[in-house]
């Protein structure tokens, strides 16, 4: 577990245990996105005897210490990643679930703009732009038969 990660936890009055490091672990290796099956089953290679229950509830943990955040991306469940403290957004293929982060400095300008023409403070944007990336247009796929 990282420094920050132990402040952060610390800030949020949660105590550091295996379990949030591990966690925390899993997600930071995975490049974040992870939903809470991947992360049950990549955390399960190292601590076999972790439960799922054990997962969902350290996850809640972390989120709420705000050393994690969840993702929606145009799925059911819902996807994780560590809190970044650079804003960067999400490209998702509807057909095959791959997820593309970018970084522009338009968010930072939206936030200005709105800020001016409404009067209105913005803490975060969150961009999610959802269509079909490059190898599933050349396969001519659909959401039906893509993987």
């Amino acid at each position: 577990m990282s420094e920050s990660d132990r402040k952060i936890l610390r800030r949020a009055g949660k105590r550091i245990t295996s379990q949030r490091s591990l966690i925390l672990g899993v997600i930071r290796e995975g490049g974040g996105h992870l939903d809470a099956d991947e992360i049950y089953r990549r955390a399960r290679l190292q601590a076999p005897r972790l439960s799922l229950s054990t997962v969902y509830r350290t996850i809640t943990a972390l989120k709420e210490a705000g050393a994690i955040e969840e993702l929606h991306l145009g799925e059911e469940h819902h996807h994780y990643e560590l809190r970044n403290a650079k804003e960067h957004h999400h490209l998702i293929c509807q057909d095959c679930g791959k997820v593309i982060e970018f970084e522009d400095p338009f968010g930072e300008q939206l936030m200005r703009d709105l800020d001016e023409k409404y009067d209105f403070e913005i803490a975060e944007v969150h961009l999610d732009v959802v269509g079909r990336c490059a190898e599933c247009r050349r396969k001519g796929t659909d959401a039906d038969t893509c993987p």
